[in-house]
């Protein structure tokens, strides 16, 4: 199986579609869910194809918080399938699907002067009630440790940065957590392309109807006619702009990215309540990179969606302020090295906040035949993309097997003690699992060096990403790829190497 996503093949299958070829079934979006589509859809057997009017992960999939959750905040909120759902999906993710990618994440709730004892009584009952559900998903605690307490000398031992005065303890529970969300739509895309499966960004749909598309070839200027015996429509937020049927909430989520330093090193998750509201949180999630991610805010979105979402300055005072609200030493605007913002798919409901909006999912076929996934969240990728493909194969007659990704690892995966094994630095491990030793065999040895000394990445992973991944410009390596891009001055500092490396391998 050829799971190298290449320039040259891109463009070769998408001459082949445009000659005559019929697939049984066209995706428009290569984010996680429409990825995760031709994944499932190619597997069963069936022939694909998958359009993006941008790159891999270009939209909603590379905005998260990069946690793989265990469905808690909907447990609050007495939506009980939906949690179960997740931790469902969870467990299969981490297991199974990419046990490369995913890590289990400490994550503290601590017990300050702003909570009230009713509030702390509430995030233990929660909290293990998440453990249940763990359980009742196959997680064993060898993956996800149960919930316990901690007092506040033990707390501050482990987040400094806390303010002493009031603490009062904290809950220490566990989630997943994810290297990087656009990684696993690389591995969702490399693995449906081992299956055959045509992978095509740079092509943006003009029209839409059941049996094809009309596209416009961003890297020719072509416009081209692409033909399948079932469309499905997994654009997320831009899911409105294909089909008038569906009907979308759209609500903004921002997050700040800090040092971990600015934070006295932190390595566990930090969960804070937000003064006055009822089971919302701002997290602060420390990465692998000496990077901590703060998020995230909701607030809706009226109007045209853009390509990429940016993140307001009310949004970053927000994220401060509640971040400050538990921390000894305040941290200032000038703390903040970089911001993203990204948008959530929420179906809407009469007049709900859309903080209050459930992430389920929906398969919906509109009158015109096209078939429209949406809604959802990245832990339950592979349910929707399941269900999407039921409906295709159901309402098109099309003949395939059994969904066959509960138990397909992507590229890269491997056992805890086969990634042990691996003969290369553990952070490679973390993001390439056992393909990290290619990553670095397929490189010269001036490319093995980090970029910059506070930039972990390598020239080798961005030729990797240009030779296997489909990356085909500078914003391809920097913004997606790798994350250098969420730090404004990182990437600055990478441009030279990306250019290189873009020279190197003839693009």
């Amino acid at each position: 199986m050829n799971s190298a996503l290449t320039g040259p093949r891109r463009d070769r299958e998408l001459a082949e579609l445009a000659g005559g070829k019929v697939v049984d079934v066209l995706v428009v979006g290569l984010g996680v869910t429409g990825a995760g589509v031709a994944l499932d859809a190619a597997s069963r057997g069936l022939s694909v194809a998958a359009v993006d009017a941008h790159d891999l992960a270009h939209g909603t999939s590379r905005w998260s918080s990069k946690l793989v959750h265990g469905g808690l905040r909907y447990l609050a909120h007495g939506r009980v399938r939906i949690a179960y759902e997740s931790a469902v999906e969870r467990h299969v993710l981490m297991t199974r699907t990419a046990p490369h990618l995913a890590r289990a994440l400490p994550m503290l709730l601590p017990a300050t002067g702003y909570t009230a004892g009713w509030q702390d009584r509430a995030a233990a009952a929660g909290l293990h009630a998440g453990d249940l559900l763990r359980a009742c998903a196959g997680t064993s605690r060898r993956t996800l440790p149960s919930t316990r307490r901690l007092r506040p000398a033990e707390v501050s031992a482990m987040v400094p940065a806390l303010r002493p005065a009031g603490l009062r303890g904290a809950r220490l529970s566990w989630d997943g957590q994810l290297c990087d969300d656009a990684r696993l739509v690389v591995g969702l895309a490399r693995a449906a392309a081992a299956r055959s499966a045509r992978i095509l960004p740079g092509c943006r749909v003009v029209d839409l109807r059941r049996d094809g598309a009309t596209v416009e070839d961003a890297r020719t200027g072509e416009t081209l006619h692409l033909t399948a015996r079932a469309v499905i429509n997994a654009t997320g937020v831009w899911a409105g702009d294909l089909t008038p049927h569906v009907r979308l909430r759209p609500s903004r989520g921002t997050h700040i990215v800090l040092s971990a330093a600015s934070l006295g090193g932190l390595w566990a998750g930090l969960t804070i309540p937000v003064p006055g509201e009822f089971s919302r949180y701002v997290l602060a999630l420390p990465q692998t990179d000496g990077l901590v991610y703060v998020g995230l805010t909701d607030e809706p979105v009226d109007g045209p969606i853009p390509d990429v979402p940016e993140p307001t300055e009310a949004d970053i005072a927000f994220l401060l302020d509640v971040l400050n609200s538990a921390l000894d030493r305040p941290l200032r605007r000038t703390d903040v090295l970089g911001a993203y913002a990204g948008l959530r798919p929420l179906l809407a409901d009469a007049d709900d906040r859309t903080a209050d909006l459930s992430r389920r999912h929906a398969v919906i076929e509109d009158p015109d035949g096209v078939i429209s996934v949406v809604g959802g969240k990245l832990t339950t990728y592979r349910r929707m993309a399941e269900d999407a493909v039921d409906t295709a194969v159901r309402r098109r007659a099309l003949t395939a097997g059994a969904c066959r990704t509960r138990r397909l690892p992507l590229p890269g995966a491997g056992s805890g003690a086969d990634l042990a094994r691996v003969p290369a630095p553990r952070r490679l491990v973390a993001r390439y699992g056992v393909e990290a030793v290619d990553v670095l065999a397929e490189a010269p040895a001036h490319l093995h060096r980090p970029i910059g000394p506070d930039i972990p990445v390598t020239g080798a992973e961005l030729l990797w990403a240009v030779r296997h991944e489909l990356a085909l410009t500078v914003d391809d390596l920097l913004d997606r790829r790798t994350r250098l891009g969420l730090v404004p001055a990182y990437r600055d500092a990478a441009l030279p190497v990306a250019r290189e490396v873009l020279a190197v391998a003839g693009r």
